[in-house]
């Protein structure tokens, strides 16, 4: 019990203030532990800081898919577009994401390596899903004019990396303007 708590703890306190602004003194006292005893479950914050990101990209991952089985009614386009929605709300109601968000833009110096090595291969769990979820979805609906799934799939990962970056940036304003902007574009050019 407390070892989830820990985790849990330390994710939030690294979203809200990075990891160097997260202290594992405050991290201890919001469990109600003595800072010595995060030892007894981590080698120390670089540790914990990277078995929460592991925590934050598995947890992700899982609501990724969860939002693409759940939008399969709709049309892609829907589910598609829907997804920056989705992904806006996201970001302001989950710790993984707001993590994930932060440490992909800001990460530690002296972890950039470690995270960039759990980042990458996270996109690349994204773009094989995508890819996969493009082509059965033409399957029914028979709407996109190439069969290049892969490259559908980076390219919407593209669009949706770069509304990312206008969000963490410059905001929920700056993110829907870029949106409102490249969505339409990006969809002509995906269909027949």
């Amino acid at each position: 019990m407390k070892a989830s708590l820990l985790l849990q703890t330390a994710l939030r306190h690294f979203a809200q203030h990075g990891y160097e602004g997260a202290s594992l003194q405050e991290i201890a006292q919001d469990v109600g532990i003595k800072k010595p005893s995060i030892y007894a479950h981590y080698r120390g914050k670089d540790d914990l800081f990277l078995t929460a990101m592991r925590y934050a990209l598995d947890t992700q991952k899982t609501h990724l898919a969860t939002y693409f089985i759940s939008t399969r009614h709709l049309s892609l386009e829907q589910s598609l577009k829907g997804f920056f929605d989705w992904f806006l709300e996201e970001s302001t109601q989950n710790d993984q994401l707001k993590f994930i968000l932060r440490i992909a833009y800001f990460p530690p110096v002296k972890l950039e390596r470690e995270v960039t090595d759990l980042i990458n291969p996270f996109f690349d769990t994204m773009q094989r899903h995508l890819t996969r979820l493009l082509r059965e979805r033409n399957r029914t609906e028979q709407i996109l004019y190439s069969d290049d799934y892969a490259s559908a799939a980076l390219a919407y990962l593209t669009v949706t990396e770069g509304t990312m970056t206008e969000f963490v940036f410059n905001g929920v304003a700056a993110y829907e303007r870029r949106f409102t902007a490249v969505w339409p574009i990006f969809w002509r050019g995906l269909v027949r």
